[in-house]
């Protein structure tokens, strides 16, 4: 089985809660952590598009990997626009954490599944893009575009993850997009959307893709089956 959730937004040092996004989110870790021992086994897939771990510095989020090592099944973690912890391939594979791969410029195939991503931008309709913006959106859409030449030989399927939904403020879909149907990407899992920011998901298919939000309190802190 292939799972998904974003935005655990974990904090070991207990210094950041996330009640202050409504009362749904009390206790949110133990409601991730309790979901997944009872859905996930050894042998599934957790996809994990980004805001993992509230650390600043790596070695702040590696209490937080750490107890995401030790759950059940294989997991696939992107970065999110809060993973400031977050270093280069080497550094992360460093760590030496035994279920935990890093998707930047690369792909990870699961029985036959290829699994690519990247973090994706603010949409450029929105209302303070500039030309920043326009640097970092295109360098994540090079970066998408890494990971899906990466994937070689035939697979049945590719999954595509995403921090940032890849979709316009109009709820168009955009070159993020476009560049999935190239590559014939058949699901497209996002996060990044809370409270609400929820009227923003857009879910279904769309242009011959499934897209899903799978931001945790969207998805009420449950891994959701994706295949």
């Amino acid at each position: 089985m292939i799972y998904g959730i974003a935005d655990l937004h974990l904090d070991y040092s207990k210094e950041k809660p996330m009640d202050i996004f409504g009362g749904k989110w009390i206790n949110h870790e133990e409601k991730i952590f309790d979901n997944w021992i009872r859905l996930i086994k050894d042998e599934d897939l957790v996809l994990l598009p980004g805001d993992i771990s509230w650390a600043l510095r790596l070695e702040g989020a590696y209490n937080d990997l750490q107890r995401i090592d030790k759950l059940p099944g294989k997991k696939i973690i992107l970065k999110g626009n809060h993973d400031y912890w977050w270093q280069g391939l080497k550094k992360l594979n460093g760590l030496n954490l035994k279920t935990i791969f890093f998707l930047q410029n690369n792909s990870y195939i699961y029985y036959n599944t290829a699994i690519v991503g990247t973090r994706g931008w603010i949409p450029k309709d929105s209302e303070d893009f500039d030309d920043q913006d326009k640097k970092i959106y295109f360098r994540e859409l090079n970066r998408l575009q890494l990971s899906l030449e990466s994937v070689k030989g035939n697979v049945d399927k590719i999954i595509a993850i995403m921090h940032y939904p890849p979709f316009n403020i109009d709820l168009t879909t955009n070159e993020f997009v476009s560049l999935m149907k190239e590559y014939n990407v058949e699901i497209c899992l996002y996060g990044h959307l809370h409270s609400e920011g929820h009227r923003y998901a857009v879910e279904g298919n769309i242009e011959g893709i499934d897209f899903y939000c799978i931001s945790s309190d969207y998805i009420d802190f449950i891994p959701k089956k994706i295949v």
